[in-house]
């Protein structure tokens, strides 16, 4: 590698040889006409000779210049054509790392729309509650939970995570209902370590310090958490706008209208320098859309 000139005044040197004038060689490239002569001169000085003979108004090829410029051509258009290749391959599929709850409760379900827009994009979805590192992972853009703070990442708030216990109908008939809070904690509270709970019964105005004696079970995601519930297996904080459906179906009840909120919700996330790939902007403009519309109704 130590023997090839810089690639710098190779492509001042292909575009000059095309152009046969320096001066149009500067601006297709955006430099001064003296940078271009710069380049020339250190190419010339690589390759052992002249490569241009200069006349009042334009360049001309020196025969060492024609033997070269072909050469330096098709590097050119191969460079190209294989920089065109992986950037439609790249630009043809749209890889979206999402948290489980979020993947399951809204973007399965409406992922077809946007699919209809966009026929020619191939859509993945990698469901994880992993933080996905887009330096390592394949992954385009992110669906994350959390208040939005990630260093080295633009972060789009889509949802704010507003939380409320919800339960089964069978669960609240079986205490005869469901009058106060208090009520609650007669029953089996479903991963009483998540930080909403004493969240909720504060304010509520329910002093609760059991919690922490509670048997402790984790489910690892929301979307489980609400699946127990909803299989009368005990009482889980939720994000009730998640569960609209389950609610008006009777397999959920939200038993009080006191909703709370950490500052927590869900975040499309990319890295900066993507925001403006084409794919990255139409999901971006779909996805804000769809939920702003969703959240007025």
């Amino acid at each position: 590698m130590a023997d090839l000139p810089p690639l710098a005044a190779l492509r001042v040197f292909e575009a000059a040889a095309r152009r046969g004038n320096f001066t149009r060689a500067a601006e297709e490239l955006g430099m001064t006409q003296a940078a271009v002569s710069y380049q020339i001169k250190l190419l010339e000085e690589r390759s052992g000779g002249p490569l241009f003979r200069r006349a009042a108004r334009h360049v001309e090829l020196t025969d060492l210049g024609r033997q070269l410029a072909p050469a330096v051509r098709e590097a050119f258009e191969l460079i190209r054509d294989a920089f065109a290749g992986v950037r439609a391959q790249a630009e043809g599929s749209l890889i979206i790392s999402c948290v489980p709850t979020f993947a399951t409760q809204w973007l399965a379900r409406h992922l077809g729309t946007f699919q209809l827009f966009h026929p020619k994009l191939a859509v993945r979805v990698d469901t994880s509650g992993q933080v996905v590192d887009f330096s390592q992972d394949t992954a385009d853009i992110g669906i994350r939970s959390g208040k939005g703070h990630w260093p080295g990442l633009t972060s789009h708030l889509l949802l704010p995570a507003s939380f409320t216990p919800m339960l089964h109908p069978d669960l609240v008939a079986s205490l005869g209902g469901v009058r106060e809070p208090a009520d609650l904690l007669k029953l089996k509270i479903i991963d009483p370590s998540d930080p909403w709970w004493p969240l909720w019964f504060d304010a509520a105005g329910v002093p609760c310090t059991d919690l922490d004696t509670r048997t402790q079970t984790r489910l690892g995601a929301q979307i489980l958490e609400a699946n127990a519930a909803a299989a009368g297996q005990g009482v889980a904080i939720l994000t009730p706008w998640f569960y609209r459906d389950e609610i008006e179906r009777g397999r959920l009840v939200q038993p009080f209208p006191l909703t709370c909120d950490d500052g927590s919700g869900y975040w499309l996330c990319y890295p900066p320098a993507r925001r403006n790939s084409p794919k990255i902007k139409a999901f971006r403009q779909w996805i804000v859309g769809m939920l702003q519309a969703e959240m007025a109704d």
